[in-house]
């Protein structure tokens, strides 16, 4: 998704579209990682000085109820990415840089049958680790 998707989603669930929310929402989408609310705060306010934490953590909490942003934890601290459209998949996460990739295929495939009679409605797979550059820049430190 870019800028004027999420601002087309937004508007059609009845929010403004505002010059801050889209710095924050570019501010999210300039990063190929999941960024913490601090650093999109930092970003944003190079544009807009006086942008306040409550404006930002209003903002994501928008974007992730309505599925546009999605929120994890990493390290007790949430994080924010823009959620994909793409096929149905999940992601590894690097635990220090934040980057995710995707996995090749859903582990829940494996995990057919195991369930019983319990019904699965949804689910949510993520794997943390650390991606081949911070393994190397670890090695080097």
């Amino acid at each position: 998704m870019n800028v004027e998707e999420i601002l087309e989603n937004l508007k059609k669930k009845g929010y403004k579209m505002t010059e801050q929310r889209r710095e924050i929402i570019q501010s999210i989408l300039n990063q190929d990682r999941y960024v913490s609310a601090k650093e999109i705060l930092n970003q944003v306010q190079n544009r807009f000085p006086g942008v306040s934490f409550d404006t930002i953590y209003r903002n994501l909490s928008i974007l992730s109820d309505l599925d546009l942003v999605e929120e994890t934890q990493l390290d007790g601290e949430a994080k924010y990415r823009v959620s994909c459209v793409e096929d149905h998949h999940h992601h590894l996460v690097c635990t220090k840089c934040g980057k995710t990739f995707v996995m090749p295929e859903c582990p829940m495939d494996l995990l057919q049958g195991l369930a019983g009679d319990f019904k699965v409605t949804g689910h949510t797979f993520e794997i943390y680790g650390l991606c081949k550059d911070c393994q190397e820049e670890k090695k080097d430190s």
